[in-house]
């Protein structure tokens, strides 16, 4: 049909990249949203059709929004600083084993993990931009199984510490709590109780993920101050990664104590003589 192939505006030569996007920007990842919905092989006419606008509304725009904020990171979170293409996440989804089919996701998005972690592990830094809002989050959403274990073990003895960071004034008026993916009881091998009463940290323990989001308007995307925004949330949840990071360095310092002198920028106390 001629209507699937339908293009929108194409940018002008002279559209350099901000650090925000343009309703151009906006306008097109909505109707990247509707070619979606077509038939796989019609959405992917589509979106070839207009990648030129993909590259020049969304995606330079996004590394440019992520160049700015990952330069404010290096005051309060050094560890988490990668490049701007290994922080933006692809436009395509990976449909392989997946019974929906919709070749792109309805979304830009960027993940600042930390750099002694896989891309995708620990806990980190998170932006997207969808059609009708703005989300920024910081936390571990999905750690792995070891990851898993080191954070609630750590939790046994920090709850106290942990609320603290959760419940400081300006985090609270920013930020919004992760519900958890909370488990219906204890997970295996963890305490219930303690002396006789409920432990202290048993909310904490049974959740699968920890971490603050935020939700804004899409408009706020279109302005200038946009990555600075951004930033600004992500200072205010820095202490609250580093202390999520802190469980899941010290468990690979555990297990491999002799890979490297430094890790996660604490010295490695197990030094000795020998050379590699």
């Amino acid at each position: 049909m001629a209507s699937s192939r339908k293009s929108v505006s194409a940018p002008s030569a002279a559209a350099s990249a901000s650090p925000y996007l343009r309703k151009e920007g906006l306008a097109f990842l909505r109707a990247l949203v509707r070619a979606n919905k077509r038939d796989p092989a019609e959405a992917r006419d589509w979106f070839q059709s207009n990648k030129s606008v993909y590259e020049a509304e969304l995606k330079q725009p996004m590394l440019a929004i992520i160049r700015q904020v990952t330069d404010a990171m290096l005051d309060f979170a050094p560890e988490h600083v990668r490049p701007a293409e290994k922080t933006f996440f692809r436009i395509y989804r990976d449909t392989r084993f997946s019974n929906d089919k919709r070749p792109y996701k309805d979304h830009v998005a960027a993940w600042w993990a930390h750099t002694a972690l896989e891309r995708t592990s620990g806990a980190g830094f998170y932006f997207h931009i969808a059609p009708k809002e703005v989300t920024i989050a910081a936390g571990a959403y999905m750690p792995e199984k070891e990851q898993l274990a080191a954070i609630r073990h750590w939790l046994l003895d920090h709850h106290a510490e942990f609320r603290k960071l959760l419940e400081k004034p300006a985090v609270r008026k920013a930020f919004t709590e992760f519900e958890g993916n909370a488990l219906s009881r204890p997970p295996k091998g963890f305490p219930a109780e303690l002396d006789g009463q409920p432990h202290p940290a048993l909310d904490l323990i049974r959740c699968r993920q920890w971490g603050l989001a935020a939700k804004l308007p899409v408009e706020a995307a279109l302005e200038p101050d946009f990555a600075k925004e951004i930033a600004r949330h992500f200072k205010l949840a820095a202490p609250l990664v580093a202390a999520l990071n802190a469980p899941i360095a010290a468990s690979l310092e555990e297990r491999k104590p002799a890979r490297k002198s430094v890790l996660f920028g604490l010295p490695d106390g197990s030094k000795t003589g020998k050379s590699r």
